[in-house]
């Protein structure tokens, strides 16, 4: 059952030209998910524990989907970019927030670019996150990705920065060549000017970071 907050988050994407779906559950998420994206269609994914746990890559490869995997085994460095380059223009991109307002605005940081690239230029856009990523307002959002969010992707990817050493951020310090800074590109989204082109599903789960 929805409650109050996440009803009004939903009508708040309204306004702002985005379509918002919520889900009981991570199952009934993966089956929204395919659902909306045709088996002719190419798909880009941004690096996600969400999507992990989810298994839709996995999913839309296996029923035939042509998915720009930078993730797949045995691929050198420069596959994987060009990959994440063909990704940011698919029919539909598939990534999660790192922290959404209850206003509705959408918080992504990015260390490549291409995470940003897809959510901004792809045909189709559909965001999955759990609910633990809801915040106050977009101050809130941006604290939660840059403070909590980073440092934890820091620590999984085994990336060499501040915030991997003590969990807090450093802006000020963290750069080149010292550290691999995970906060390259940051996006906002406030709204979509395309009818029909960007999607949350909202589900009722903690999921990611």
């Amino acid at each position: 059952m929805q409650n109050m907050p996440i009803e009004n988050l939903i009508k708040n994407w309204q306004k702002r030209n985005i379509l918002g779906f919520y889900c009981e559950n991570k199952e009934r998420a993966v089956g929204k998910i395919l659902a909306a994206i045709p088996l002719s269609a190419s798909v880009g994914i941004s690096g996600s524990v969400t999507l992990d746990r989810l298994g839709i890559v996995r999913l839309l490869e296996e029923r035939g989907n042509k998915v720009f995997n930078q993730y797949k085994n045995g691929i050198s460095r420069n596959e994987s970019l060009e990959l994440r380059n063909k990704g940011a223009q698919a029919d539909y991109y598939l990534a999660s927030a790192n922290a959404i307002s209850l206003n509705g605005e959408l918080v992504f940081f990015s260390g490549y670019g291409n995470r940003v690239a897809g959510i901004a230029n792809a045909k189709n856009v559909i965001i999955i996150s759990g609910v633990n990523k809801i915040t106050e307002d977009v101050a809130g959002a941006m604290k939660r990705a840059r403070e909590y969010v980073a440092p934890l992707n820091c620590k999984r990817l085994g990336w060499k920065s501040p915030c991997f050493e003590d969990g807090t951020c450093h802006d000020k310090i963290c750069l080149f060549p010292e550290y691999k800074r995970m906060c390259c590109q940051i996006l906002i989204i406030e709204g979509e000017i395309l009818p029909d082109r960007f999607k949350v599903i909202l589900v009722d789960e903690s999921l990611g970071f």
